[in-house]
């Protein structure tokens, strides 16, 4: 089929007009600060030289960065650490200069209402787990702060060892009010650790994903593309290529262009400028990555119509996850007698 013929099979030609006036989003992303309430065995912002930055704590310095992203074509944001939550005031400031973006937070503290962003949640597993991994209980107090915010997202991390701990931390999360969405662990550069998924774990990863899926409906933002693609043999980089900065050279367009990783101090370093900096980009199915890696690779989904309709899921179910108020469709391709 030609795209146009395509563009014509009902329900795709909608979709795609939907979610192509998105199109004009143009990210980068901001540790806020150095600090951090918990401390995650395999964390990839305490790797590197990032951490070592110094707090710029001046609000107006703030203030004047965002203001010149914006003037630079910077119309999406994601706001970062450590722990964001610890500076709520200069997250505030991004809002207020960028009205969209998101907002990455392990959950324990709220964030005040004016601030629009969307927030992921990070979730590891339950309270046992989190203690064991991250060092305190996260998942009552996570729920407890968030599970009624229509901003929130929560975003349970598959790692080694938590698979079969989903289902039941999933359940209490949709009860309570909440929509989930997935990533998988990520290792970062030399991590050899308990936490990494193995193909034996990511193959039960990826069923137990389908069946919550089927099981919950409209609370679950996820499609079967983004299984296939995050709990297959290959990374991300691997499968797709990765068009940030810290693995494209090139300077002329897209993300090798605009995209910059600001630290702490308000200072980047193109050679290391990437979503989730210092991972091992080997083992890098990161669901923040994904968000631009597979959604900027419309020409490997144009060959057939299945691979569009798998493409405009992911991209759909991408902007519902990232994009404060945009609201998923019905799945093109659904959940029902998916087995990955």
């Amino acid at each position: 089929m030609t795209f146009k013929e395509m563009i014509a099979v009902p329900g795709v030609g909608e979709r795609w007009e939907k979610v192509k006036t998105y199109f004009f989003l143009r990210e980068s992303t901001y540790d806020m600060t150095n600090r951090c309430n918990l401390a995650c065995e395999g964390c990839y912002y305490f790797e590197g030289e990032k951490f070592k930055a110094k707090d710029e704590t001046d609000p107006e310095r703030w203030r004047a960065l965002f203001r010149s992203e914006k003037e630079r074509g910077i119309t999406f944001v994601v706001l970062a650490g450590a722990e964001p939550s610890l500076v709520p005031d200069l997250c505030r400031i991004g809002h207020q200069e960028i009205p969209l973006g998101a907002i990455a937070t392990n959950g324990l503290e709220p964030f005040p209402g004016d601030i629009g962003y969307r927030i992921h949640v990070s979730v590891w597993g339950d309270d046992e787990w989190s203690k064991q991994h991250r060092g305190r209980p996260c998942l009552d107090r996570q729920i407890e702060v968030f599970a009624r915010d229509p901003r929130a997202v929560f975003i349970y991390t598959f790692c080694g060892g938590n698979v079969d701990q989903a289902p039941g931390v999933v359940d209490r999360i949709v009860k309570a009010g909440g929509r989930v969405s997935f990533n998988q662990f990520s290792a970062p550069v030399g991590y050899a650790g308990p936490l990494r998924l193995d193909p034996v774990s990511r193959k039960r990863m990826a069923r137990a994903i389908a069946s919550l899926g089927r099981e919950h409906g409209d609370r679950i933002l996820y499609a079967p593309y983004n299984a296939e693609v995050h709990a297959g043999d290959r990374s991300l980089h691997q499968r797709f290529g990765c068009p940030y900065p810290r693995r494209n050279p090139s300077t002329a367009v897209g993300l090798g262009r605009s995209f910059r990783q600001y630290r702490s101090d308000l200072t980047w370093d193109r050679a290391a400028a990437c979503c989730v900096p210092d991972t091992d980009c080997d083992d890098c199915r990161h669901y923040a990555a994904g968000s631009a890696v597979v959604t900027t690779r419309l020409s490997q989904h144009v060959g057939s119509i299945e691979a569009f309709t798998n493409w405009l899921d992911y991209v759909d179910t991408y902007l519902s996850v990232w994009v404060a108020g945009y609201e998923r469709g019905r799945p093109l391709v659904p959940w029902e007698g998916t087995r990955p």
